[in-house]
């Protein structure tokens, strides 16, 4: 078994042309752990995947998936990891069953192995009563459960994830979730792609923000916010005449308040928890009546605008849309 991390990219670059979709990514994802790759629609996100997986061979630079080099094992690569991509790929023609087996029978896997394992994944990814249903019938949500489960049918210890809940209805990308905890509770390596800022905050242990094909930003969800700004407490209150007052107060405990009079609200900056205790202390000896008092951290939105100034969405997929066409 690999002792070493589960994944590295080794100072990769993909170029279409004059076009680099990637430019010397680098990075590790240590076994048992999520890494997020943020970024926008044609960052290099999926480009990079491409090339980890052995589906795009790199310009230049390497990758090691589970200790295998993708230019020199490509075959042990395949071995040690499993891939859902953007769409689910499963045969729509074949029940949930037979697609997984089938799949079990590609990897040579012994017949005994595909029928137990075939009953267990069907079984975590609530598909037993749907089993026997050919595929095309599924929603959404129960297609991209059985492309999940098609691509863990070998066991692997790494899996790629590219834009895994894409589609999904709230309710289905949240079941989704809890799945892939469960995954990494039981040490399989998660590399996601994602472009849903809350999706890369409740799942990454680490992120890994890229755009225009670098890497412009590396740390944990909390390490990233943190270099979006202060924290905030936010209070709102309940009848509007007590704005003015109510400034006052809160320009007493902080150097920079901003007023939402529409709302209610005034936003002051503040350190942490700490500032919104003393602040609550202030207005409850006040007599000012409050609907709301929190502190708000910034976001993974913030983060992404404080570092590339544009939102995720604001970009398209030109780069990694050529490389589909190309392969």
């Amino acid at each position: 078994m690999n002792a070493g991390p589960a994944v590295e990219a080794i100072d990769l670059v993909k170029k279409f042309g004059d076009n680099i979709a990637v430019d010397g990514v680098s990075f590790v994802v240590p076994q048992g752990t999520v890494l997020g790759l943020l970024g926008p629609n044609g960052a290099g996100k999926t480009t990079t995947t491409r090339m980890l997986t052995t589906l795009s061979v790199p310009t230049s630079g390497t990758g090691r998936v589970a200790g295998h080099d993708v230019l020199a094992e490509p075959d042990a690569v395949r071995r040690s990891m499993g891939l859902t991509g953007q769409a689910a790929t499963v045969d729509e023609l074949l029940t949930a069953r037979e697609n997984l087996r089938l799949i079990g029978r590609l990897y040579g896997l012994p017949k005994q192995y595909i029928r137990d394992s075939t009953d267990e994944l069907l079984e975590r990814f609530s598909l037993s009563e749907a089993a026997d249903r050919i595929a095309k019938t599924y929603s959404g949500g129960m297609r991209r459960r059985l492309d999940l489960a098609v691509s863990l049918i070998a066991a692997p210890p790494v899996l790629f994830l590219d834009e895994p809940t894409t589609g999904l209805d709230p309710r289905s990308r949240t079941e989704l979730w809890e799945v892939l905890r469960g995954l990494v509770g039981e040490g399989t390596t998660l590399v996601l792609t994602t472009q849903y800022l809350e999706e890369a905050d409740h799942l990454a242990d680490d992120i890994i923000v890229i755009d225009k094909g670098r890497i412009i930003a590396a740390g944990t969800p909390t390490q990233l916010k943190d270099q979006a700004g202060a924290a905030s407490v936010v209070l709102t209150l309940t009848y509007a005449a007590d704005l003015p007052r109510a400034e006052e107060l809160m320009r007493g405990c902080s150097p920079e308040v901003h007023v939402d009079a529409a709302a209610r609200r005034l936003i002051a900056q503040a350190d942490g928890l700490g500032d919104m205790s003393r602040i609550g202390d202030v207005f409850e000896r006040s007599g000012i009546e409050v609907d709301d008092l929190g502190l708000k951290r910034p976001s993974l939105d913030d983060v992404f605008l404080h570092l590339t100034g544009h939102k995720a969405e604001e970009e398209t997929d030109e780069i990694d849309e050529l490389e589909e066409a190309i392969s």
